[in-house]
């Protein structure tokens, strides 16, 4: 099972920008497709951005405009790009597998938080 390892979070104020990087064990051409997820404190764990083997992309309404995703395979690494961040975007956010696989294994996150 491939491993996800995401850095890059941060504190932030409102309308400010951050770029999150997932870093991958494996060979990030052998997953299909590989989302950011994110969780509030106190909140379910939600999709925020998924990026296919393709390159194709989309977003949750909730950040729709704002956030971009993209992947270098080289690299085994995706990326997400957060701007005009707001105080609702703060929470630990994730990188697996999309759809998300039974019995899966997540990392430990980066928490952003956005602040002023």
């Amino acid at each position: 099972q491939v491993q996800f390892v995401e850095s890059g979070g941060g504190l932030v104020q409102p309308g400010g920008s951050l770029t999150l990087s997932c870093a991958t064990s494996g060979n990030i051409n052998s997953i299909v497709a590989v989302a950011w997820y994110r969780q509030a404190p106190g909140k379910q764990r939600e999709w925020v951005a998924v990026i296919s083997r393709g390159g194709s992309t989309n977003f949750a309404d909730s950040v729709k405009g704002r956030f971009t995703i993209s992947r270098d395979n080289y690299k085994d690494a995706v990326y997400l790009q957060m701007n005009r961040l707001r105080p609702e975007d703060t929470a630990a956010y994730y990188c697996n597998e999309y759809p998300i696989p039974a019995g899966p294994s997540w990392g430990q996150g980066t928490q952003v938080t956005v602040s002023s």
